[in-house]
């Protein structure tokens, strides 16, 4: 979707999804034989508050607006599923949950979010059929360079977008442009506004230094006498940014280039599911803790909980709890990872660590905050001292915290990591969990995690 959709974006934000979360409601009331009285309207107006609430923190039509449709209705069905617990919750603290019918609540919190899915595909629909075929919006971009062009490729790329490149406006010689241009050069800059107006094009967006700031400022007073829409791109976009997003402090605009993506409504959900998670597991491994505890006392001399310091959020320092699976405890400057056959192991720690039942004590430091069930894993300090000198972005692994499992360890990188080249490509899959983190990724990782311990590789 394009910049122009908003107005029909804020419409759905304010007016037309309240209605439908609403006449759903009543229209399964009426269904059912249900009368509608003041407890139902009373659940309306609950509903309508913290359904607001809830889609102003996930922000679906972010993904709206940039054609995504799945990843929209994945976040559509989240956000209603995170609005039914907490009316459910509410419900049951409050005595009111007794006052509803469970028949009618039940087909009204299953078919809500697809009348809503419904709603905006159809108005979609609309907006892109046989009436609406200037809804394909016509594109020049000034500036034929490497932002101008993975833009022009993100459209080519997404028809969703509904719009279509014609070509680049650039001052610089052949040679000084990317050789490999999707699109045609149609002129120069001087060009554009007698292009604009003879072709009628819908947008520009200019991708230019801020050092070209003189040109640009003649470019927008010659562009005065067109009807096109006209759009930066910012050049941070040659960057490897993570988490990017426009912010404002105190009101006025900043852009975030590297930002850990647990920040409000991410954070909330990432605490809980990493609380409710621990605690269930916990209370479930609790015999089996007591007796791997036992046997470690028994079978070698030494404490049953191995504490290591750790750089956990921010690279501040944390100590990490594992079941001590060596006849050491090394914790200083020089820390020598473990390897295959190491004599350091003991007997039952070679069991520990193949399972990796030996990380078990670590659902402590998730539930003390430390730590979460899903992210990088943890490095002993004299690692991390050792690796950021030697891997660009390393400790950008740090703005979150660390993981018993995480993305790197379900991609064959578990255990030792013996080659910098190794260590290298577990920082590139920490990074990429980071750029592209969503609960759903959790998840996945959590299952293939017990696929990964089932099968023991690269454990020892």
């Amino acid at each position: 979707m394009t910049v122009n959709d908003i107005p029909l974006i804020s419409f759905f934000q304010r007016v037309l999804d309240p209605l439908i979360i609403m006449a759903t409601l009543y229209l399964f009331s009426a269904l059912s034989g249900v009368p509608f009285n003041g407890y139902s309207l009373v659940l309306m107006i609950i509903s309508f508050f913290i359904s607001s609430s809830i889609y102003q923190h996930i922000d679906p039509y972010r993904t709206w607006r940039s054609g995504r449709m799945l990843a929209y209705a994945r976040d559509l069905f989240v956000g209603w599923i995170v609005t039914v617990l907490i009316l459910v919750c509410l419900g049951s603290v409050s005595g009111l949950a007794y006052h509803y019918n469970p028949r009618v609540l039940l087909i009204w919190f299953v078919a809500t979010p697809f009348a809503l899915l419904a709603s905006h595909l159809t108005a979609r629909k609309l907006r892109s059929g046989p009436a609406h075929g200037s809804e394909v919006r016509s594109v020049v971009i000034i500036g034929a360079n490497d932002v101008g062009l993975k833009f022009a490729r993100v459209i080519d790329k997404n028809p969703n977008l509904f719009m279509s490149v014609r070509g680049f406006f650039d001052d610089r010689t052949v040679d000084r442009r990317p050789p490999d241009l999707c699109h045609p050069v149609l002129g120069r800059m001087a060009d554009i506004a007698e292009f604009v107006r003879e072709h009628q094009i819908k947008m520009i967006f200019i991708s230019q230094p801020i050092s070209a700031q003189p040109r640009i400022r003649l470019l927008l007073d010659e562009l005065q006498d067109t009807t096109a829409s006209v759009y930066f791109l910012p050049d941070i976009y040659v960057f490897d940014l993570m988490q990017a997003r426009f912010d404002n402090v105190g009101g006025m605009p900043v852009i975030a280039i590297c930002e850990s993506p647990f920040t409000g409504f991410n954070s909330m959900i990432k605490r809980a599911s990493d609380i409710i998670l621990a605690v269930l597991i916990q209370l479930m491994l609790l015999p089996v803790m007591l007796m791997i505890a036992l046997a470690v006392k028994l079978t070698s001399p030494g404490p049953v909980i191995f504490r290591q310091r750790r750089y956990g959020l921010y690279g501040e320092e944390i100590l990490v709890y594992k079941f001590r699976s060596m006849t050491v405890v090394e914790d200083g400057a020089t820390v020598v990872q473990a390897t295959k056959n190491d004599q350091r192991v003991t007997s039952i720690g070679a069991f520990l660590r193949r399972s990796s039942l030996d990380e078990l004590p670590q659902f402590l430091n998730v539930i003390q905050g430390r730590m979460s069930i899903v992210g990088p894993r943890p490095h002993a300090v004299a690692h991390n001292e050792q690796y950021r000198k030697l891997i660009k972005g390393y400790m950008l692994r740090h703005k979150v915290k660390p993981g018993i499992t995480g993305w790197a360890q379900v991609n064959g990188l578990r255990g030792e990591t013996e080659t910098l080249d190794k260590m290298e490509a577990r920082i590139r899959y920490d990074l990429d969990y980071l750029r592209n983190w969503s609960l759903w990724l959790d998840l996945w990782i959590i299952v293939r995690t017990v696929k990964v311990v089932l099968k023991r590789d690269n454990a020892h």
